[in-house]
């Protein structure tokens, strides 16, 4: 909470599934929240998605995966950008 209280934007870094390929990326959170909807970016390690008044838009995925693989490794919906970015892994 605290490092988000007066940033300008908030960015995450992480995997984007668990070590059991559960979805990390979920439409509510089931935890306790510091900081609700501070989030602006999300860097997962298959891709770089904005946090969008319109939702999560996927704007760069790694090498190799499509937009339905990703869609089915998270739980929430995405839209994808006209222009998604390939990531060189």
């Amino acid at each position: 909470m605290d490092l988000a209280v007066g940033a300008k934007q908030v960015w995450v870094m992480m995997e984007h599934t668990s070590k059991k390929r559960e979805p990390k990326i979920v439409e509510r959170c089931t935890l306790p929240l510091t900081g609700a909807r501070v989030v602006d970016r999300i860097y997962s390690d298959l891709a770089r998605i904005d946090v969008t008044p319109q939702g999560l838009v996927v704007r760069a995925m790694v090498r190799g995966l499509d937009a339905d693989a990703l869609q089915a490794l998270t739980a929430a919906p995405l839209r994808f950008d006209r222009q998604v970015v390939v990531l060189r892994v």
